[in-house]
């Protein structure tokens, strides 16, 4: 048996078979849980197998998920996380215990989904996630981390009864399928959360907040605001992350991005609300588990470092409310390099709101406009147009590696580059 071309296979039909949002786009997307729920009836209800935590948001959830597995890991549970998209390896979506699923197991499950004689005709979200629960469900995994994949009320993930949820926040995104305004998209993220089971939300104002507070009502659930108990008595960067102190002791989180300050409020609020609900968690687990939550869980692509000379950073902000974090972080890092320069490797995919971003781009750097290698990417052409309009100026590549290339030919050792826009252009430079 050659695992590799059996694997390379498995994959090729999962990819060419299926229709995968995070490629094409909108073709894609099928909101409803029909179809989930008819999978998970013809699989024998896999995530009833296992208890799981719930994390949704616009901005933010892909840290919180991956923060919560490694201190629920490191207090001994056996942690299943499933999080999308992948960076550079499909098996990234699923983990247990930080570990990716392995090969034989994704050949396995495709042969029994060709073999099994269901009707339906599934996403690639959709089957992926039963082929996630399914594994978890045979490995008799404690607790599952799951993030939902787009929204909330209507994402797949949504079939599952979690001890807890969590909204990190709400931004503008997916706007052609959530909502036009900050109170529709809340309303379709509110939707992961279930009667009689508590919900965490991280950042709420006004009529958004409002949104939360009467579907919690609603549901006769307790819903905590984490900005209402600040839970970090400090917070200082360094050049290996956040310096905190929380009531469960000191720890430094690798992720060193200026939003993660906010996510860790978050993540801080869920343990106390996850211990609330009958989980144990030490405090020894969770500063642990925070300060090692890159290594332990295997996040990547959250304000990476990836060399110092030139200091070079990739990260996977896509949205208006990302790339405001990461701009203004480099800002500050430009501002104590009076002498250095930036460079900027950047794309978008074709359904984000480019006029709006486009603005918050700083008119010092030099661009390297490029697009990711999947079909949803807006092509490089175009976006160097709409930087021209803009008053951008850049040079246009055909790819991510002969961007950054010449981002690191045009260098000086005190300058900076930053590779971001989409997560598949992180991808594609991870690759």
């Amino acid at each position: 048996m050659n695992i590799d071309k059996e694997y390379g296979e498995a994959l090729e039909f999962l990819f060419s078979q299926l229709p995968m949002f995070s490629r094409v786009g909108a073709p894609a997307y099928k909101p409803g849980l029909d179809t989930s729920l008819a999978l998970d009836e013809f699989f024998g209800h896999p995530h009833r197998k296992f208890k799981s935590i719930h994390i949704g948001g616009t901005n933010g959830k892909g840290s919180t998920s991956h923060s919560l597995a490694a201190v629920l890991q490191k207090e001994g549970y056996k942690t299943a996380l499933y999080t999308s998209p992948h960076l550079t390896d499909f098996r990234e979506r699923m983990r247990i215990n930080g570990e990716m699923i392995p090969k034989e197991e994704v050949i396995d499950f495709v042969r029994r989904w060709k073999d099994c004689g269901y009707h339906g005709h599934p996403s690639f979200f959709e089957l992926t996630m039963m082929m996630a629960f399914d594994w978890f469900a045979r490995e008799n995994v404690d607790y599952a981390v799951i993030e939902v994949g787009m929204g909330g009320r209507l994402d797949s993930t949504n079939i599952i009864t979690p001890e807890l949820c969590v909204i990190t926040n709400i931004s503008m995104d997916h706007t052609q399928f959530l909502g036009s305004t900050p109170e529709e998209i809340a309303v379709e993220k509110a939707g992961i959360i279930k009667k009689g089971i508590p919900v965490v939300i991280g950042e709420a104002e006004g009529t958004v907040r409002e949104v939360f507070r009467k579907k919690a009502a609603a549901e006769g659930t307790d819903i905590i605001f984490a900005t209402d108990s600040p839970m970090l008595n400090s917070v200082r960067e360094t050049e290996v992350g956040w310096e905190c102190d929380t009531q469960d002791g000191c720890f430094t989180f690798p992720l060193a991005g200026d939003y993660q300050k906010r996510n860790l409020e978050t993540i801080l609020h869920a343990v106390d609300a996850a211990r609330g609900v009958g989980i144990r968690l030490s405090a020894e687990s969770v500063c642990s588990g925070l300060g090692a939550t890159d290594k332990l869980t295997g996040l990547k692509g959250r304000w990476m470092k990836i060399s110092d000379t030139p200091l070079t950073i990739a990260d996977t902000g896509h949205n208006v409310a990302g790339i405001t974090y990461n701009m203004a972080q480099l800002r500050r890092i430009m501002e104590s390099r009076p002498t250095g320069r930036l460079h900027i490797v950047i794309g978008f995919v074709a359904d984000k709101s480019i006029d709006k971003i486009l603005p918050l781009l700083p008119r010092n750097a030099r661009y390297y406009i490029t697009n990711a290698r999947i079909p949803r990417a807006l092509p490089s052409s175009k976006l160097k147009e709409l930087f021209a309009e803009a008053g951008l100026e850049g040079e246009r590549f055909d790819d991510v590696k002969e961007a950054y290339g010449a981002a690191v030919r045009n260098s000086a050792p005190e300058d900076v580059i930053f590779v971001g826009g989409s997560t598949f252009i992180v991808a594609d430079f991870l690759e």
